[in-house]
């Protein structure tokens, strides 16, 4: 088990404009596989972009979520 809470919120505002699942699944505190499970079934807190079969989490809907709880 990690003892790494995950990035900073200051971090996370200073990622790029669009990051992949597995980074902000970190950032939630959630699994890369539960992140994954969300957006296939729609239900992802985060505004997603589809590239095909890959997806990307658009930074800022991450920032207003945590900025949010």
């Amino acid at each position: 088990m990690s003892s790494n809470p995950g990035p900073t919120l200051d971090e996370v505002k200073a990622w790029p404009a669009t990051v992949g699942v597995p980074a902000a699944a970190e950032a939630l505190g959630v699994s890369r596989a539960h992140l994954y499970a969300l957006v296939r079934c729609g239900d992802a807190p985060v505004r997603i972009l589809r590239f095909g079969k890959s997806h990307r989490v658009v930074t800022a809907s991450l920032v207003r979520l945590l900025e949010a709880a």
